[in-house]
């Protein structure tokens, strides 16, 4: 079954433009011309990622998004956000509000196309862990459900933060490059994107709170998971 992808942004032609390239790739497509009517279309179908721009009229992106994320009906659903600010803020308050990639305009389409795949892949995979939950310190994670609590707290992650923590607490006390991590989660494999890595880590530390220094940075190499004694 074709993937659906709601596209949403103010520039009709690029909507255009994306549209065709992403039908090409076999997706279905459907458009919407700012946050609003991004959250109203949503409503009556929803996808199964959103690419959205974030300098919209009516509702931005990152307004959207936060909206979506503090739906239960609509938390899970991916989100990656477009804009033209290519600032360190810029990129971590866009993954505060939710969103679970961020590209800067202007943008390379196919390094867009595989964003968007290497984010649906992660969707549809089943855990590979054997293990249904871990309990390290004050953190409980469980697998099966998608859910992470901190001192029985519920603590709302996107799906890449997740991902990006099982990854981690699978293998406590390893370390993993920077490189490794791009590669098993964001499938890019390529050392330009380390700082993606380094702003989710940081945003992922801060949801964590009392167990966010579990992540562990190696200076020069990556990061690893382990409870502080």
């Amino acid at each position: 079954m074709k993937k659906n992808i709601l596209l949403v942004d103010d520039d009709q032609d690029l909507l255009a433009a994306l549209e065709l390239k992403l039908k090409k790739e076999d997706f279905q497509v459907h458009v919407a011309r700012n946050g609003k009517a991004a959250l109203d279309e949503i409503q009556r179908k929803q996808p199964d990622l959103v690419v959205m721009d974030v300098n919209m009229p009516n509702m931005d992106g990152m307004e959207a998004c936060k909206k979506l994320r503090s739906d239960d009906r609509t938390k899970a659903i991916p989100v990656i956000l477009l804009t033209a600010r290519g600032e360190e803020i810029d990129r971590i308050l866009g993954l505060e509000f939710g969103a679970d990639d961020y590209v800067t305009k202007p943008f390379n389409t196919r390094e867009l196309i595989l964003r968007i795949k290497s984010i649906l892949k992660r969707t549809s995979e089943a855990p590979s862990q054997t293990r249904e939950s871990y309990e390290i310190g004050c953190l409980k994670v469980d697998l099966a459900n998608h859910e992470v609590a901190v001192k029985n707290k519920p603590i709302q992650l996107t799906l890449t933060e997740f991902k990006l923590l099982t990854h981690l607490i699978d293998s406590p006390g390893k370390i993993k490059s920077r490189d490794l991590l791009l590669e098993q989660i964001w499938e890019y494999g390529d050392g330009v994107f380390s700082r993606t890595i380094d702003t989710h880590i940081q945003r992922l530390r801060t949801k964590l709170k009392e167990a966010g220094p579990y992540i562990q940075t190696v200076r020069g190499v990556g990061y690893r998971f382990q409870e502080l004694h």
